[in-house]
């Protein structure tokens, strides 16, 4: 039985990973960290890699459903997507199922730059927890996967 000390330790957790995720979501924050993981990568930068790297993770997709998945307002996706377009990253074909609008597509390049700023992202984060005791960044992440999990399909496991 967890009682009330645990009950207050878990509001205490929760209340230290609910400010953590605010300082991650803050955007200066998210720009310094795309600022860093772009350095390098020709054609993208802070502003640019959220349309990038969201177009990886939804596949090919309209800038109207592309900009839902990224929390970004349309018209700002379209203006970066044509930025990265013109850099040679992403290109636009006929949508399949609206013969009025088009998808945005990963070119070869735009792929080569995702695995760039993948790694990047991956280095970043392998340097940050470098100093963590033995097998504390193996279950930090195993526990940040099961609360992206839950974040992501609130419903999934739960029983009525």
């Amino acid at each position: 039985m967890g009682g009330v000390n645990e009950t207050l330790r878990d509001s205490t957790s929760a209340a230290r990973v609910a400010a953590a995720i605010g300082a991650l979501t803050m955007r200066a924050t998210r720009a310094g960290l795309y600022g860093r993981l772009t350095s390098g990568v020709e054609g993208v930068d802070a502003t640019t890699y959220p349309v990038l790297s969201g177009l990886d993770r939804v596949g090919p997709a309209t800038a109207t459903r592309l900009a839902e998945a990224i929390g970004m307002d349309r018209t700002v996706t379209t203006r970066y997507a044509t930025r990265l377009q013109e850099a040679g990253l992403i290109a636009r074909r006929p949508d399949p199922s609206d013969a009025r609008a088009t998808q945005l597509v990963l070119t070869a390049a735009g792929e080569r730059a995702v695995v760039k700023l993948r790694e990047a992202m991956e280095s970043f984060l392998a340097e940050e927890m470098a100093g963590w005791p033995a097998g504390e960044a193996a279950a930090f992440a195993a526990r940040l996967e099961r609360l992206a999990e839950a974040l992501a399909h609130p419903d999934a496991g739960r029983t009525a």
